[in-house]
């Protein structure tokens, strides 16, 4: 016996962002196929899908659907689901293992199309009942109200207006928000509370919202980290398969830098003994500064559960020699020995100094021009 599932449209007032508001609008050719977890029995499945009954059965047979399904509305955009979920809460703490300069985040998505293989982010994929490896860039959670959510928390009595950190579960400007548009409502709820926060990301599509960010720096603190561990477009290909190129994302810093958003370079991570030579570091962080960079922060390699299963896996793959140095500098836990983390922060710091990064004056000039594309060595 085989069982023919539909999928069934709503209408359009149901698509993405649809009517007015904080969350955007969805391009309707672009939408597959919107069902509620109850009817879309398998993610991802064809309009008009035909599954034979002993593979899945209506009434529950069959492998478990992964817990985010049970809650979530389901679209799939190009081989991408997208699980829409309203936010149980806009502010998020930022775990101490991080080693960021922030305390509190908010993520309109968790899960990144850019497929970062180091990404600490992977793990939380775990506790939605969806595999840290292979769903991570594939299997989106979109939190369809969090403009909403945040005004409010913002506007608690027990909020104190520190600075939020945007986009540490998955990029905030990765493919989906071309569909979703959460980002310009997150923009606009910080900017009327005047609370200050900082973007972090690969994308470039961060420059369609220059003219929200330019409007929140007049009455808050406004900033942006792109992301930038490394500059050999090789080891890029490898380990961030679906980001832009490096050179792309320091044309964006100073791209932002030159419109009078102050950006920085979130240098991770670096990986041990794949990116950390001298050599490597001093070339991104001369390039850091040519493009403008008003900081850069070094981060080592995190490896939590959930991510070093995969990263390993890929070292044991391409750099088999490497693994028992790993194993050495990690041991069994997350971060590397504090040693070596200190000695990389010494010598970024060091090598920010001699080419200016932040400063008043610089010893080492700016040699980008606007007609003039970054080299990356």
């Amino acid at each position: 016996m085989r069982v023919l599932l539909i999928l069934m449209r709503r209408d359009a007032t149901s698509r993405p962002g649809a009517g007015s508001g904080d969350q955007g609008t969805a391009r309707p050719a672009e939408q597959h196929a919107t069902v509620s977890a109850e009817q879309h029995a398998i993610i991802g499945a064809e309009p008009q899908a035909i599954v034979s009954a002993e593979q899945q059965s209506i009434v529950g047979a069959g492998p478990a659907r992964p817990r985010i399904e049970r809650q979530a509305v389901t679209r799939v955009f190009d081989g991408i689901t997208c699980y829409e979920v309203p936010a149980r809460a806009a502010l998020e703490r930022v775990p101490d293992a991080a080693e960021l300069p922030f305390t509190w985040a908010a993520s309109p998505y968790r899960g990144c199309e850019a497929g970062c293989g180091y990404c600490a982010a992977r793990r939380g994929h775990r506790y939605l009942g969806l595999d840290p490896g292979r769903d991570f860039s594939t299997r989106i959670v979109v939190k369809t109200d969090l403009a909403r959510r945040l005004r409010r928390e913002l506007a608690s009595p027990r909020w104190s207006g520190e600075p939020v950190a945007l986009g540490l579960t998955g990029d905030c400007y990765q493919p989906a928000e071309e569909i979703y548009r959460l980002m310009p409502g997150v923009v606009r709820a910080l900017a009327d509370a005047a609370n200050p926060f900082t973007v972090l990301t690969k994308s470039p599509l961060i420059l369609r919202d220059l003219d929200l960010l330019r409007d929140a720096a007049k009455v808050t603190q406004v900033g942006v980290m792109v992301s930038v561990g490394f500059v050999d477009d090789r080891v890029r290909r490898a380990v961030e398969p679906g980001a832009a190129t490096p050179q792309r994302r320091l044309e964006v810093c100073a791209a932002l830098n030159d419109a009078g958003i102050p950006c920085g370079v979130l240098m991770a991570p670096i990986l041990p003994l794949v990116t950390d030579s001298s050599d490597h570091l001093l070339a991104t962080v001369r390039r850091a500064a040519e493009a403008g960079a008003v900081s850069v922060t070094p981060v080592v390699l995190r490896l939590p559960s959930g991510v070093r299963e995969g990263y390993l896996g890929w070292l044991e793959r391409e750099h088999p020699g490497l693994v028992p140095r790993y194993q050495a500098l990690y041991g069994k836990g997350q971060v590397a020995e504090e040693g070596y983390r200190r000695r990389i922060a010494e010598q970024v710091r060091a090598l920010a100094e001699t080419y200016g990064v932040g400063g008043q004056a610089r010893r080492w000039r700016r040699r980008r021009s606007p007609d003039r594309q970054l080299a990356l060595v």
